[in-house]
């Protein structure tokens, strides 16, 4: 059975193929937000894949500097778009948005596996081609189906760029051949998520963590906070953020992925224990925005539930 898996591990890029990425991550963001501008002011009968094919294609060549994207990368950007209308068409997801500067993250795909060259150099360090950037260097921290190893079973069908606060990670699609499922005979067992204890499973045993930054980490972002507001309130109004609270705030975010990356680790361990454990495992089906509401009669009218702000209206027919 073949099963289709991500691994994502850290880019380390030179000062100028940073440079080279960044560029291309805002040409693909703005590649993105032409189409959807394109797309919107059309009527509807025009909107269509081949049609907005050979305008992103005519604006590459208006526009040089949206060459800085590698051309399948434009074409995945294309296809995402589109994907993503579908998904609204077929009520899985909201219609595409604008993607703002700072409120997007840059990703660049690469459709491609074969145009990778992914090669072990140690334990270590691995290595990758990306297209108009060179070689580069990524941590090894799983073995990956290249050289000899990869068939047409095991293999790496693609990758993505995407940068986090740290800096940029390479996603990779691996495709792996894993023998079918049997049948699991382990106990069932109920899980009950708490605050103080974030999972109670009916055994009478807990799933714990402690906290996410050291005592260190934690005092460092308590400063660094507090420097940010300082700077905040010294700036006159409308005036352009200087480069030392820009530099706090990376701090900032830097320090806060690591407590999600820390978390994210904390529960993709458990979880796969937990279901390695047991058989069946049941939790516990929550409505946790409509325990706030007033029930009718207590205070009066009832809370209207309003909706979440900052989504885009449901996308209409084609």
């Amino acid at each position: 059975m073949k099963q289709q898996r991500a691994h994502k591990a850290r880019l380390y890029l030179t000062p100028g193929q940073s440079l080279k990425v960044e560029d291309q991550g805002h040409a693909g963001r703005a590649m993105w937000n032409l189409l959807h501008s394109w797309w919107t002011m059309l009527p509807k009968g025009q909107r269509n894949l081949a049609a907005a094919d050979e305008t992103m294609r005519q604006g590459r060549k208006d526009l040089p500097w949206l060459a800085d994207l590698p051309a399948q990368a434009s074409q995945a950007v294309l296809k995402t778009y589109f994907q993503g209308w579908k998904n609204c068409w077929e009520g899985r997801a909201q219609a595409p948005t604008f993607k703002g500067r700072f409120r997007s993250r840059m990703a660049i795909d690469i459709p491609q596996g074969r145009d990778l060259q992914v090669v072990r150099l140690n334990r270590r360090w691995g290595r990758m081609w990306a297209p108009k950037i060179g070689h580069v260097l990524f941590r090894w921290t799983k073995d990956l189906p290249v050289g000899k190893r990869a068939d047409k079973n095991n293999k790496v069908t693609g990758a993505r760029l995407v940068k986090e606060a740290d800096g940029w990670y390479v996603v990779f699609r691996v495709q792996t051949e894993v023998p079918e499922p049997v049948e699991h005979t382990g106990p069932t067992v109920g899980i009950d998520r708490g605050v103080t204890k974030p999972l109670a499973l009916s055994d009478g045993t807990f799933r714990e963590h402690g906290p996410w930054l050291s005592k260190g980490e934690t005092k460092r972002l308590r400063r660094l906070e507090k420097a940010a507001a300082r700077k905040k309130r010294a700036r006159k109004p409308k005036e352009k953020t200087s480069t030392r609270l820009a530099r706090t705030y990376d701090q900032i975010a830097q320090l806060r992925a690591k407590a999600k990356r820390r978390a994210l680790d904390w529960q993709h361990k458990t979880t796969t224990g937990i279901a390695r454990q047991f058989s069946r495992v049941g939790v516990e089906d929550l409505t946790i925005r409509k325990h706030g509401q007033v029930r009718q009669g207590d205070r009066g009218s009832p809370r209207q539930e309003r909706p979440p702000k900052g989504r885009p209206e449901p996308c209409d027919s084609r």
